[in-house]
Parts: structure tokens; C-alpha cells; sequence
């Protein structure tokens, strides 16, 4: 297995370096600028894992990834979390806020190792299977919703949702004009009901538009937190299982 820390500052690498190599691991390389990162992946096989600074002396470490073609998994190690979403964007297995704790850098180690010893058959579930054999093009999903609201019926077009949530056993949904409609559903047939190219079932309770992220915040346990426009009931947090998949979908 072949590691490299990318990081400014030589102290905090070697120590980085340290707390990796005490949870199992080898650390095969240390580089501390996008220059030197880019002259070493030229001439040099692409690792298997990165632990990855954002802010280096001589720019961002995305530079890096915007110039070359890496595949290498990513586990970013930095004091900013202003660059999480766009970190997401890339084949990032973590993002741990320093000063790092090692109890969550072995949780993303953990994590990493998981990912890296299944193969592309293994790491297949049903559900996944499903929705490989089923093609999007072929098929109808909802654009409205038609909601009974005292003696009228209304219709809610799918634009105006911005999130489906469960609570006390219904589901609703919820408006970016902050009203709410109880829907006769559930939330594992809306999954079914609705585009999954423009939504997505963060946890058992939310499933989310793409147009409704306002802003993604780390949270607590490598979960994921999101700020909707106007949605306050309750925190809407993106499950730990859930947090690769969402990642890849966002794109």
C-alpha cells in the first residue's frame, strides 16, 4: 500500500506521519508544495491513499488535481472547512479538521482500508444492482405532487420541494416557501417516485433536492451536515453510511 502526506508545514507532516504509521500503515513519501507535488506525481506511480493539506506556501492542493489525472484516495487534513463541498467533489475518503484528533483519523483509515480491499463485484449490493439495470431515460418520475388541503386539492409542482422528510410515522413535504403538505406516501416509495439525478435520500428521514443545498458543514462521527434555504424543524444530517454516496453524487 503506498501513502504520501502533502503538507506545507514539515513539523505537522512528520507528525501526521507519526500518528498514521502508529495506526499500521507506511508512509512512503512527504511533500510540502503544489510544485514539488506535481514534478514528483510526473516521474513517480500514483499512491494509493493521500493525506492531503488544502492550503499550501505556493497555492491550493486542488491545483494539483485541476493539472493531473490522480486517482489516489484522498484524506484531506486541514484547519479549513470552507472547502469541504469542493473536496467532496474529488476521491475524498475524509476531511479532518486540525488539530487532528487520532480517534478520527483512525475512523478514516478504518474507512480507507474498507473501500480499498473490496472489489467493484463485492462492493455491489442489490439496490445498487437495481438501479444499474434500470435505465432513467425509460422511466416516468413524478413533477407534480396533489395534496387534499381542507376542501381543495393543490398541486405542488416537483420545482417547488425543497425536502421530503418523515416525522411521527407521515411524510411530508416541505416548500422553499416554507409551507408544509402532508403526503399519503412514504419515503421509500418517493425514492422510487422521484429523478435521482435531482434527489437524493440522505438518511431515513430526509430525502433532498440538489437545488436545496445551501451549504454543506461537517459534522460529528464523519457525518455530514446541510443547510436548506428555509427548512428549520430539525437538523438534516447526512447519514455516515450514506456520505460516499451522496459525495459521488453531487458530482
Amino acid at each position: 500500500m503506498n501513502i504520501i502526506i502533502i503538507e506545507d508545514e514539515k513539523p505537522a507532516a512528520r507528525l501526521l506521519q507519526r500518528k498514521v504509521e502508529k495506526l499500521g500503515l507506511q508512509v512512503n513519501m512527504l511533500l510540502h508544495s503544489v510544485e514539488e507535488s506535481l514534478a514528483w506525481f510526473q516521474s513517480n506511480i500514483h499512491p494509493d491513499l493521500i493525506f492531503l493539506d488544502i492550503q499550501l506556501s505556493d497555492g491550493l492542493s486542488f491545483e494539483i488535481f485541476e493539472t493531473l489525472d490522480i486517482k489516489s484516495a484522498v484524506i484531506f487534513t486541514t484547519a479549513y472547512d470552507e472547502y469541504a463541498l469542493r473536496a467532496f467533489k474529488l476521491n475524498s475518503i475524509d476531511y479532518l479538521l486540525k488539530p487532528i484528533d487520532e480517534d478520527e483519523l483512525e475512523i478514516a483509515i478504518h474507512k480507507f482500508k474498507s473501500q480499498f480491499q473490496k472489489s467493484i463485484v463485492s462492493n455491489l449490493d442489490f439496490d445498487a444492482i437495481k438501479k444499474m439495470l434500470v435505465n432513467p431515460i425509460d422511466r416516468n418520475f413524478k413533477k407534480r405532487f396533489t395534496i387534499k388541503v381542507g376542501q381543495q386539492l393543490k398541486m405542488i409542482g416537483i420545482e417547488e420541494v425543497e425536502c421530503f422528510f418523515s416525522e411521527n410515522k407521515g411524510t411530508y413535504l416541505h416548500t422553499f416557501d416554507k409551507r408544509q403538505y402532508l403526503l399519503d406516501t412514504t419515503l421509500e416509495q418517493l425514492e422510487n417516485d422521484v429523478d435521482p439525478k435531482d434527489f437524493f435520500r440522505i438518511s431515513r428521514k430526509f430525502i433532498l433536492p440538489l437545488k436545496a443545498i445551501k451549504e454543506i458543514q461537517m459534522h460529528s462521527n464523519s457525518r455530514l451536515k446541510i443547510i436548506l434555504p428555509t427548512y428549520r424543524e430539525d437538523e438534516v444530517i447526512v447519514a455516515r453510511e450514506k456520505v460516499n454516496d451522496f459525495k459521488q453524487w453531487l458530482g
